[in-house]
Order: structure tokens, then sequence, then C-alpha cells
């Protein structure tokens, strides 16, 4: 097991040189910083602390400076706990980058859901609409709240409420490619949240060993002029 603290910047679509063209999620990653380390004599539970997104030591106080500075590092914004991991394999003060991935690995993506405000059973919970027509009295309301016997409402019912703002995490998804040079993870498919949030991507519980074969993508950078010079001189002792 191991994992990650990134930033979801958007969504967009990539192509491999077989022509197939695959939606991606770039998910951002400033490197993370090892700011304590957890074990079962210790803590009762073995796991890593995570942190990402250095802030001003204005926006920040006494307690979380000096729980960063333990680690050698600079407050950070966000904080996050990965269980299941090695602990051995860590040291405070360690940084971790976008290469502890590879491409073809599978994930889990955990991040916080848009939050859609207080809604009613149709948009919450995909209730069907009652008839539209002029004539009826019931078109999205909530309908039958139970039986007669109980002479209360039982728990539990799907009621209109406040939707979305919730954790989720979206499992099995492959990572398409990992570029080193800007930081940044390619996700295949969608996952939770808003842009600029965070996720956090971690190996894939189902499916831990299970590794995909890389794919080729198409790259539209322009070449250089050394490149272009040394393919005409290749097509002229061609001829």
């Amino acid at each position: 097991m191991k994992g990650i603290l990134g930033k979801k910047i958007g969504m967009t679509q990539v192509f491999t040189k077989e022509g197939k063209l695959i939606p991606v999620t770039v998910v951002e990653v400033e490197p993370n910083v090892v700011t304590q380390i957890k074990t079962v004599e210790k803590d009762g539970y073995e796991a890593v602390q995570l942190a990402t997104e250095s802030i001003r030591e204005s926006l920040s106080n006494k307690p979380s400076m000096g729980h960063t500075n333990k680690a050698n590092t600079t407050p950070k914004r966000f904080l996050r706990e990965i269980r299941g991991v090695n602990v051995n394999e860590y040291t405070l003060g360690q940084t971790i980058g976008v290469d502890i991935f590879s491409e073809g690995e599978m994930v889990d993506v955990t991040g916080t859901s848009k939050g859609k405000g207080f809604q009613g059973v149709i948009k919450r919970h995909n209730q069907s609409v009652g008839p539209m027509g002029h004539g009826s009295q019931y078109h999205r309301g909530v309908g039958s709240l139970g039986t007669l016997l109980p002479m209360h409402v039982l728990k539990g019912k799907k009621m209109p409420g406040q939707m979305g703002n919730v954790q989720r995490t979206v499992q099995n998804l492959e990572i398409v490619s990992v570029d080193t040079e800007n930081n940044v993870i390619l996700v295949k498919g969608n996952v939770p949240g808003p842009k600029k949030s965070l996720v956090m991507i971690r190996t894939a519980v189902k499916k831990p060993n299970v590794k995909k074969d890389a794919v080729e993508l198409v790259s539209y950078n322009e070449p250089s002029v050394e490149e272009v010079t040394s393919a005409e001189e290749t097509e002229v002792n061609a001829e």
C-alpha cells in the first residue's frame, strides 16, 4: 500500500498512437512530506501522515508549525493519514513525489464530492416524478412516507436534504501517465470533487497487484531544430 496527496486540476483527453481516446483527470501533486509516522506500540495502529501545499506562517499557528518543524518543513495546508503502509519504508521529513506511481497501476482515488445544497428526492435519490399534467396535484413531491401501522416515519426514509459535500472513493482507476517534470498524474476516468480540491491517490485495495501495460500516448511537442535537421539529413542520405 502506498499513497500520495494531490490537487484535482480538471479533466481532459489524451490519444494513444493506436488512435484510441482516453478521458483522464489531471491531478497536480506538490511533493508530499512525511510529517508523522504512527506505530502500534505508540499509537495503536500503523499509519503515515503526509502533508502538502505549503502556506505562509501567518496563516498557520504555533501547534501546527511545531508539528511541521519536527519534519524540517514549512507549514502545510493539508495533512492526511494513510494506513496499511509499511512504516519501516518511511522516515520523518521524507519527500514523496509523483514517481512513487507508474503507468498502468490500479489506484483508488478519494475526494470530497461537489456540494449541491438542499435538494428534493427527485434529484437527491433519483426517484420518479408524478404525472406532469395540470390535473395532477402530485409532481415532484416526496410521496408516501410509510404505512399506517407504525404511525411515524421510519428511520432511514429517503427524504429531501443536503446533497453532496461528502467523502467518496472511486476504486480501480488506471494511471495513464506520470509526468515527473510537471508533477502531474493522469488518472483514467473521473474522480470526486470540484476543481482545485484535495484528492488522495492510494494503491487499489481490490487490485493491489494488478498492473496493466502502459499505453504510448501521442505527443504534441514541436520538434527541435536539431531533430528537424537530423530528419532532413536522413532523408537526403536515403535518396
